[in-house]
């Protein structure tokens, strides 16, 4: 019992850890005029920190006009929260 619930809280902070660096990444390149690298913001994504990401863009209004990440993060939030769900779903199945 006690690692399942260890499990579900490693889990919900890594989530909240990469949406968290997510959200400073997208930031960051905002601040600094648009120099960063889309690279860098699909890899984050990818992890896991796409919703974040699509959020911030759309809040600071930054790199709306970038067609390959207004493609992609749709797309990865849909795939990470199915990925979460199953992760989640797993765990709890591991209770006896």
């Amino acid at each position: 019992m006690r690692g399942t619930v260890l499990l579900f809280v490693l889990v919900t902070v890594y989530i909240l850890a990469v949406n968290f660096y997510g959200f400073r990444l997208v930031r960051s390149q905002y601040e600094e005029g648009g120099r960063g690298e889309v690279v860098r913001m699909l890899f984050t994504a990818a992890l896991g920190g796409a919703l974040a990401q699509f959020i911030t863009m759309l809040v600071l209004r930054f790199r709306l006009k970038n067609l390959v990440l207004m493609i992609a993060l749709p797309l990865l939030i849909v795939l990470n929260g199915y990925c979460f769900f199953l992760i989640f779903r797993g765990i709890a199945g591991l209770t006896f």
